[in-house]
């Protein structure tokens, strides 16, 4: 039988116990394996918004978000933009970030378009982006905004090649030569 892990357990745990799972409802998740398309995507993409961001915001890879304490969820997106001055908060908050981006992978196709966008609303995370790629395409990047009256996830722009963003700030980002 397996039994739920809680905040105080998990913030026992080594980051090397952490890297490759998250927990969703107190369960451990295993997460699949990143390719190297995946990763560089990723970096490029947290590489762009953290300069496009300014001095308020930074942009990194691969560190737990929290997003409930009870029953404890912390998702590991592939970019997170937060808060600058939350540097050192350790797990990110949801209330400190401005927007997570999902590279969609195989083996992460149900998760990232649908149970991780479920969780970020009910977190209240103003922005999501889901980039989906293929081996031989250029990623396709879907950008959706957080209405605050729904609190429902809409449609932004959809970007192939290049993004040319406005929200949640300007920003440029090449991605047909990944």
């Amino acid at each position: 039988m397996h039994a739920q892990i809680s905040a105080e357990q998990y913030g026992s745990w080594s980051e090397e116990q952490c890297a490759g799972i998250e927990i969703v409802d107190g369960m451990v998740v295993v997460s699949p394996s990143a390719s190297k398309r995946r990763n560089r995507l990723a970096r490029t993409l947290a590489n762009a918004l953290d300069t496009a961001a300014g001095p308020d915001w930074n942009a990194d890879t691969d560190f737990d978000v929290r997003l409930q304490d009870v029953p404890l969820t912390n998702r590991r997106p592939d970019v997170t933009v937060y808060r600058a001055e939350t540097i050192d908060l350790t797990p990110a908050r949801s209330e400190h970030v401005l927007l997570v981006v999902e590279v969609v992978s195989p083996g992460s196709e149900t998760t990232d378009r649908i149970a991780k966008v479920d969780q970020y609303t009910k977190a209240g995370i103003p922005f999501y982006w889901r980039v989906e790629q293929a081996a031989t395409a250029i990623p396709v990047v879907h950008t959706y905004v957080l209405d605050p009256a729904t609190k429902a996830y809409r449609d932004g722009e959809m970007f192939t090649g290049t993004v040319e963003a406005t929200a949640p700030f300007s920003i440029t980002i090449g991605l047909g030569v990944l």
